[in-house]
């Protein structure tokens, strides 16, 4: 009897084993900033939002950036390269335990100063990097082949253009896809996309910038129900929250797509977290009511080192 327990112990731990070897091995994206282009705090600003992260009341937020890891493979890929590049890549290099630089590619959503000018982190005067793939569409690509700095970091290999297009999937590796699509914003440079990623189980979207959702030709409420994770485009929390026309830089209020998905079972509502904050944005902290009332009303907003797996 004695012998047929721990038979049965053993035969337990055994796939209680691989069943966590397995869960070791599974893809994953993981949030390394949440704050809009400026950060958190934001230069000049010595207002209440930023007085207390000046003061280290409040912890700094780098700017919205996700990476994808495939920890079967070594492989891992950044999401914009933001102007907090290099504390990203020492995050991610101690979130996977692998302190090699070196990192399988870089998605560009777009040319606002947030989302690329990280890149200046390859060239020659700080890391020297060799032929750091960096995928981008055709607008964005010519951006960078045709004015220096980065002109410079094509020429000198620092990095290797990808490019992309539009609704077509890349296929990373075995179990991963990526795809880009447009998405309507202030385009001034480059073309603006979001991002599909496709793992062997779920699906996940990134869209950081989006002017607004009713300019879009897609279903907001269809996108999320057709994925498993949405991390949105929560610049600002509601209307008039700088003191200059929010049309100037036109975001979906927080309350805007709240209200347009506020119908949703809970179950699809819990999906949606809200990403790319700017300093005035009461969701970068915990303790205020709105933040509160987002978490009531069923809805999430990402935080750094956050995980979601595929």
């Amino acid at each position: 009897m004695v012998n047929r327990l721990l038979n049965m112990m053993k035969n337990w731990l055994l796939q209680l084993f691989f069943v966590v070897a397995a869960n070791a091995q599974e893809p994953y994206v993981v949030v390394l900033g949440t704050a809009q282009d400026g950060g958190y705090p934001q230069a000049g600003c010595n207002k209440a939002c930023c007085r207390a992260v000046w003061e280290k009341k409040l912890a700094f937020e780098a700017v919205s950036c996700i990476a994808l890891v495939d920890p079967s493979t070594g492989q891992r890929w950044i999401f914009d390269a933001t102007p907090d590049f290099k504390f990203q890549l020492e995050a991610l290099k101690n979130i996977t335990q692998n302190s090699s630089n070196e990192l399988a590619g870089i998605f560009l959503t777009h040319a606002h100063i947030g989302h690329y000018t990280g890149l200046m982190d390859l060239g020659r005067e700080v890391m020297g990097a060799k032929s750091v793939p960096v995928y981008a569409m055709p607008r964005m690509k010519t951006y960078l082949e045709s004015n220096g700095p980065w002109s410079q970091l094509v020429q000198l290999e620092n990095i290797k253009l990808r490019p992309l297009q539009e609704d077509i999937l890349i296929e990373l590796n075995d179990r991963l896809k990526v795809r880009a699509f447009r998405v309507p914003h202030r385009d001034e440079f480059s073309e603006t996309v979001g991002f599909e990623i496709i793992g062997p189980q779920k699906r996940l979207v990134f869209i950081p910038d989006i002017d607004k959702w009713q300019k879009w030709n897609q279903s907001l409420e269809t996108l999320v129900q057709n994925v498993n994770y949405a991390l949105l485009d929560g610049t600002f929390y509601k209307d008039g929250e700088i003191n200059r026309p929010m049309s100037e830089v036109p975001h979906p209020f927080v309350t805007e797509t709240i209200s347009l998905l506020k119908h949703l079972p809970i179950s699809q509502k819990k999906k949606v977290h809200f990403i790319h904050l700017n300093h005035t944005n009461p969701l970068l902290q915990p303790t205020s009511p709105e933040y509160q009332e987002i978490l009531k009303d069923g809805f999430q907003v990402t935080h750094t080192q956050q995980s979601f797996k595929l």
